[in-house]
């Protein structure tokens, strides 16, 4: 799986970056929980949930992000702001973005201010 996440992030990282993202830091890691992806856009400091899906009999990866994932996300977003203060004051909002794949074909949907 760790292979899917990676392949993943990376397909996440290339769309946004062609939507005009910046990206300031991937797998940031603390104690409360993980970032896929930091970035920016517009001096807007962006939080990333990359969702795979290789079968979308599941459900979609929007709604795999529940309620206790949110409180983790932001918990380690207040984690990382205290170790990189200069995004403090800059505004903060959270995307999710949903790839699937099935067989040799992809399809990556951004869902900005997720949550």
């Amino acid at each position: 799986m760790a292979n899917a996440g990676a392949w993943g992030e990376d397909a996440a990282l290339a769309y946004l970056s062609e939507r005009g993202l910046t990206l300031v830091e991937r797998n940031y890691r603390c104690r409360l929980g993980e970032l896929d992806l930091i970035m920016t856009q517009s001096r807007v400091l962006v939080i990333v949930e990359v969702r795979i899906r290789h079968h979308p009999d599941f459900g979609s990866g929007f709604e795999s992000v529940t309620y206790a994932k949110q409180q983790r996300l932001r918990r380690a977003t207040s984690h990382f702001l205290m170790r990189q203060p200069a995004f403090a004051q800059w505004p903060c909002r959270f995307d999710v973005v949903y790839v699937s794949k099935r067989n040799y074909l992809s399809r990556i949907d951004w869902l900005p201010h997720a949550f």
